[in-house]
């Protein structure tokens, strides 16, 4: 392949503006933001699952409690009906008599059992209920900090993206003046490797950092200026400058 010199050296300046768009790309991949937003959501997620089992738990004890209620109520009601009975005198049978005062006893018993039921229901559904706004207030500290996290990685992400667009801008002009056979295989070896073409300095290829053998660099020398030169060990073309110790 020919071309001349001149349209070989804007390679270089091709090849800086891509290392300039991979070294953005790679930013933008790699912002401190991103591992932090990761790590937000996750303890987001975590939270939100907590609050919705701790929510769980607060219904199932406000329903406990209301039950518990419910039979302390009942069984309140019946010895209450029992009093009445026995203090109308309705009942004049001895035998009766006891047995009510038995049942009475006994139902103060119950009542007083169930309502240590109801008191420690309430215990226990009031840490539930501190347990809901404590997760409730973490989530909404998380949410916040994850905002914040987030439009800073979209203020970063604006900028770099800003930047790309002038760069690829720039090497939308480079690459219209650079012949199209040679910006073909330029663009293919950069798909392949990642840069199209190196500098030739100091006899040493700057793609892959190879010495180049003598027999090479007098095949190179021997060349045309407008010969378009490869390196034998990693195939990209190589530019040669006044730096390339020919």
């Amino acid at each position: 392949m020919k071309a001349s010199p001149e349209a070989q050296k804007r390679l270089l300046d091709l090849a800086e503006r891509d290392a300039a768009l991979d070294r953005l790309r790679h930013r933008r991949r790699t912002l401190p933001e991103l591992a932090g937003i990761e790590e937000q959501s996750k303890k987001l997620a975590q939270v939100s699952t907590q609050i919705i089992a701790a929510e769980t738990e607060a219904a199932d004890l406000a329903r406990d409690q209301g039950k518990a209620e419910s039979d302390v109520d009942a069984v309140r009601l019946r010895a209450e009906r029992d009093r009445k009975r026995l203090d109308s005198g309705q009942v004049s049978s001895p035998k009766d008599l006891a047995s009510l005062q038995s049942e009475i006893t006994s139902l103060h018993r119950r009542q007083g059992d169930l309502e240590e039921v109801v008191l420690e229901i309430m215990e226990r559904r009031e840490a539930a209920d501190t347990k809901v706004a404590d997760l409730r207030a973490e989530r909404d500290e998380l949410t916040a900090t994850l905002s914040v996290a987030e439009a800073r990685r979209d203020e970063a992400f604006a900028e770099i993206d800003k930047e790309a667009g002038e760069v690829r801008d720039r090497r939308g002009v480079l690459a219209a003046e650079i012949p199209a056979d040679l910006f073909k295989l330029y663009e293919k070896l950069r798909e392949s490797s990642g840069v199209g073409a190196a500098m030739l300095q100091g006899g040493r290829c700057q793609g892959c950092r190879t010495t180049l053998s003598i027999a090479d660099l007098n095949q190179i020398r021997a060349a045309a200026p407008d010969e378009v030169v490869r390196c034998e060990e990693c195939r990209r073309i190589l530019v040669r400058t006044p730096e390339s110790g020919l």
